[in-house]
């Protein structure tokens, strides 16, 4: 599907979706829960005056490049930068040898070198920097930087990286998880097996990374970058340059886009090298082929299933076996590991499963954090099984689905019970229900419904409609003993409050949620979110919903606390206690009416304020046979996909996405609309046009004509037919994270829709054209 594929304006309908707070698309109340409070800075990123990293400036700036490698397996013989030092207008050069400190990093495995100095292990590895008085200089002398290499064979088969020669120190095999739950001998009356291929998804943040390093005065240095976890980098970032934590201070700019680990610390540590070694403060913008080369993506897998059901469709086993390309270094091939093997068998009831994960290193590209991580690319597999399932038994999709679906109580494969609320049921009947879009028109006026466009070579009797399900599910916060825990401050003086937390907000609405919180507790309209630096205590990663549950909930406990210093002296004024209380539209009144007054004259002049943390209760690694409670909770997703496909020439148009998803409580209606939009729009990125290709190592096209993202008219209509509002009990507000399970969940929709159309097995991820083309009998 190319970017021109429609020239139609997708929508995303909300349909009236009951709950405590009025319909979601109508805004119950001005501030506060429930409202759809915009966010902040909406203006200034609409009018172009919101400053990001690329924006920053200095006095005595420098420029910086990177220089990396062309090679994705090598041995390094020699660096020559003599060249390169002799440039007018270069300041410095740093390589592996100017490293004061450690001379790797990882936020999870310090496996990954600053500089490759002995081997390069993947194409784009950085090699040297160079700071210089402008940024063609800079790039003119890196690019003059002789490097000699004995090129290396590659090793980007991930299953010939288990007999291979080691890549790294620490091996090829990153992680080995044996899931063994029920009995092995267990059989059903019907078996169904399939071998499936995921590919390699960027992040693709619409800015790409750009930073800037300042040098203080006490040795020290302070780096201004989009990271989405500036605690771990800025402690990543000390070691590497030989420094104390204390003597790097990390100040969070405003972020360009995020769906995993938005800045890599390899763009961020060169930088702050270079404005130690010449005392300046030194930038860094990278272009776009920097960008993918630079940083981590999805995990391209390859997944082996088999599919064991009596004969009325209820699954008696699974067993399959999933490979995760790691690329060359370790990074989170761990953390997505557990989650594709947990989740191996989707929101099913399992009786028997036996799943092998594996996740090795190779020559490609290094694979990270990005949203849905493990989950996405199991869902795609564990759900063509059941369609495959389903037309060998000749059971509708959706009913098959309805008789295995998993709810509160049943027992994940890893022996974890489901305490969360999980109406898997509700939500498949919710989109199974809705009334489908309307069939295209056969005349001109409808040609834009082509897939392929109004310009497309197709004919509209070759466009056969698809219709598919697919069920998903991700876990909330970390996994397996992560230790989640958040601070927050909240402040208030002169009648407005002031949260101080280190949460970023990535795009999630977080300083919006905080300011709602605040708005709800205190009764104080004007609430203003800090700018983000490692000056403050740590609140963790943004990543699996964490800051809706972890920070939030730490605001809410500091906003309550210094509730209660405000209601303390009315109340003992009163003879009553602070629970009979409430503040409701700024004013502050008791429940028999006799006091009543506004907070601002109950603040009276005073400067009030709290500290609180949040830290949800412990989680356990997975054992040796993958059983464990590994997951602090779970969030389920139903999208019913609905497509039109050219069956002659392989196009794919998607019509519409209907979506049901459980959500805990809605925050911010507009905010949560939006997340889901986002997320089924990646995840159709994911089924149709998304894939960094590499050719025996060499990325393809680090560009977006040779990476083809989604474009706003290649989005389909996204329609919200049911969000259920089950409270999760355990986390602050009940509230679920949004984004990540429709990411999950719409690729595996739209494969199943069109293998409906096309009666392909479609087994590959992007669906390429040849996979879409029907069967003869077709």
């Amino acid at each position: 599907m190319s970017s021109d594929a429609t020239t139609a304006v997708p929508t995303v309908t909300v349909t009236d979706v009951p709950g405590p707070l009025g319909p979601l698309g109508q805004e119950p109340a001005a501030h506060g829960l429930g409202a759809s409070l915009p966010q902040a800075e909406s203006r200034a990123k609409t009018e172009g005056t919101f400053p990001y990293a690329s924006d920053l400036w200095a006095e005595g700036l420098l420029w910086a490049a990177i220089l990396r490698s062309p090679h994705p397996h090598a041995r390094i013989v020699s660096v020559d930068t003599s060249a390169a030092v002799a440039m007018p207008g270069v300041r410095a050069v740093v390589t592996a040898a100017d490293v004061p400190g450690a001379a790797t990093y990882g936020r999870r495995v310090a496996d990954r070198p600053v500089f490759a100095s002995d081997l390069v292990r993947h194409h784009g590895e950085a090699l040297a920097a160079v700071a210089a008085d402008h940024p063609d200089t800079a790039r003119l002398a890196a690019a003059a930087i002789a490097v000699e290499y004995e090129v290396l064979e590659p090793v980007t088969d991930p299953e010939k990286a288990f007999a291979a020669e080691p890549l790294h120190p620490d091996g090829n095999l990153i992680r080995h998880i044996p899931l063994r739950f029920g009995d092995p001998e267990a059989t059903g009356e019907v078996v169904v097996e399939g071998l499936y291929r995921i590919g390699r998804q960027d992040p693709a943040p619409i800015g790409a990374e750009a930073g800037l390093a300042v040098p203080r005065p006490d040795g020290g240095v302070e780096l201004y970058t989009a990271s989405t976890d500036p605690h771990t980098d800025r402690d990543l970032a000390a070691a590497c340059f030989g420094l104390t934590p204390e003597q790097v201070k990390l100040v969070v700019t405003g972020v360009p886009g995020a769906t995993g680990d938005r800045e890599d610390p390899g763009f961020q540590i060169p930088l702050g090298l270079l404005a130690l070694r010449t005392g300046c403060p030194v930038k860094l913008t990278a272009t776009r082929e920097e960008s993918f080369l630079g940083h981590a993506h999805r995990h391209p897998t390859l997944l082996r299933y088999r599919h064991h059901a009596d004969a009325e469709g209820r699954l008696v086993k699974v067993e399959a076996q999933i490979l995760l390309d790691g690329g060359a270094y370790a990074d989170s091939s761990s953390e997505s590991l557990a989650a594709a093997v947990a989740f191996a068998c989707g929101p099913y009831v399992v009786p028997h499963a036996f799943v092998e994960g594996w996740a090795v290193r190779t020559n490609n590209p290094p694979s990270g954090h990005v949203r849905g991580e493990g989950a996405m690319q199991v869902c795609a597999a564990y759900e063509a099984q059941m369609d495959k399932l389903a037309a060998k038994l000749g059971v509708d999709p959706a009913e098959l689905r309805m008789r295995n679906v998993m709810a509160t109580g049943d027992l994940l494969p890893t022996g974890q019970t489901v305490t969360c609320p999980a109406p898997v049921a509700e939500l498949l009947s919710a989109v199974r229900d809705f009334p489908l879009p309307p069939l295209p028109k056969d005349t001109p006026e409808g040609e834009w419904l082509l897939p392929g466009g109004p310009e497309g070579a197709g004919e509209p009797g070759a466009v056969r409609r698809g219709v598919g399900y697919a069920l998903g599910m991700v876990h909330m916060l970390g996994a397996e003993g992560t230790d989640e825990v958040s601070t927050a401050t909240v402040r208030v003086a002169d009648g407005m409050a002031t949260v101080i937390c280190s949460a970023v907000d990535t795009g999630s609405g977080f300083s919006t949620l905080a300011r709602q919180i605040v708005q709800e507790t205190l009764g104080i309209e004007e609430v203003h979110v800090a700018p983000v630096d490692t000056d403050q205590p740590p609140a963790g990663p943004a990543a699996h919903g964490r800051h809706t549950w972890v920070s939030g909930g730490a605001v809410e406990r500091a906003a309550k606390m210094v509730r209660t210093q405000l209601l303390q002296p009315l109340a003992h004024k009163f003879g009553m206690s602070t629970e009979l209380l409430q503040i409701t539209d700024g004013k502050i009144t008791s429940y028999d009416g006799v006091l009543s007054t506004t907070v601002t004259e109950a603040l009276d002049g005073k400067e009030l304020w709290a500290t609180a943390q949040c830290r949800p209760h412990p989680t356990e690694p997975l054992d040796d046979a993958g059983q464990g409670d590994a997951f602090v909770g779970l969030a389920f997703c139903a999208i019913r996909a609905v497509v039109d496909v050219d069956v002659e020439l392989g196009a794919v148009r998607v019509v519409e996405m209907a979506v049901a998803q459980d959500v805990g409580r809605i925050l911010n209606p507009a905010q949560l609309a939006t997340r889901i939009e986002a997320g089924v729009t990646q995840g159709v990125g994911a089924a149709l046009t998304e894939n960094l290709r590499t050719a025996r190592g060499l990325v393809r096209h680090p560009d977006f004509t040779g990476y083809a993202l989604p474009t706003s008219l290649d989005a389909p209509d996204v329609r919200i037919v049911k969000l259920v509002e089950e409270r999760d009990v355990v986390a602050p507000f009940g509230a679920k994270p949004a984004s990540a399970v429709p990411v999950v969940t719409s690729p595996a929709a739209v494969a199943a829709a069109v293998r409906a159309a096309t009666g392909r097995p479609v087994n590959r991820l992007p669906i390429r054209p040849q996979a879409a083309v029907a069967t003869p009998q077709g």
